[in-house]
């Protein structure tokens, strides 16, 4: 469901670096958004992240 549905971000796996240098697994997630917009002048309820919808690549209805 932590997909975008125009550019196909989401999670991130990365290491949690503590002070003494230890690593342990941390996941970052990606910040979408369930919003309608209009596909192919269809109204349409879709999965976007934050940097499609401020770029323009969806329209909003």
């Amino acid at each position: 469901m932590a997909k975008c549905e125009i550019c196909g971000k989401s999670v991130l796996f990365r290491n949690r670096v503590s002070h003494s240098h230890r690593r342990s697994n941390r996941i970052i997630k990606s910040n979408i958004r369930h919003i309608r917009c209009k596909v192919n002048g269809v109204p349409k309820r879709m999965y976007i992240c934050s940097r499609c919808l401020r770029s323009g690549a969806v329209e909003r209805v």
